[in-house]
Formats: C-alpha cells, structure tokens, sequence
C-alpha cells in the first residue's frame, strides 16, 4: 500500500518566471516524461506553486510505497537542484533553492494523495 507524503520547497526566482517549470522540472526527474499515461511510473504526484514576494514556495504531494519514499524525495531534490528547466517552446526557466524538506500534510493534501494515488 502507497503512503502519502509531501516534500516543501522555497526557491529564489525572477518574478517573470514560470512558478510551474520547477513542477516540471519534477515531473520530467520521476517520470521521465511530460507525457505519459498515467498513472505515474514511480510515484503520482502533483506540485502546488504559490509566489510568495520573491520566492516561490512548491509543496509536492505524492504516493509512494514507503520503502521507495527516500528515492522519491531524492529524485525531487535532484530536480530541484538542477535550478533550471527548458520547457517545451524553448523558453528557460532558472531558479535557485533556498530551502527544501519533508512536509506535514494538511488534510486537503492527504485526501489529495488519496485520489491521485488511485
């Protein structure tokens, strides 16, 4: 049975970047692709961006199986400390992170996780 989780992120970004290519940039790290049948190959998850002045807070929810939870959280980080992404159209996005960690999920993302889990 998949637990659920959330990792936590602040990045540093220009105010006229794309608050989602980090998101991508995760996506890409876990799946491997932006498109692809779901559901996600190693854990299906999805990232919240919200500015926050001149950052950027993401807080990805995800389902994993617990033994495969380390991974996942590497993999964000290694995502994460890629600080850039080329999206699709060419355009790149650039970030640095300022903070990165395991979360507490709210209630409104454990029951998130729960259907994406599904």
């Amino acid at each position: 049975m998949r637990g659920h989780y959330v990792h936590t992120a602040s990045l540093r970004m220009d105010p006229n970047a794309d608050p989602a290519a980090p998101g991508a940039a995760i996506t890409l790290e876990l799946c491997g692709s932006w498109e692809h049948d779901p559901p996600c190959p190693l854990a299906p998850h999805h990232t919240s961006p919200k500015k926050n002045g001149g950052a950027v807070d993401l807080r990805i929810v995800f389902a994993a199986e617990p033994a495969r939870e380390s991974e996942v959280r590497g993999r964000i980080e290694k995502a994460l400390a890629s600080g850039s992404l080329t999206g699709p159209d060419g355009v790149i996005t650039r970030w640095s992170v300022l903070e990165a960690k395991a979360g507490v999920l709210t209630a409104a993302e454990r029951e998130h996780a729960k259907r994406i889990a599904t």
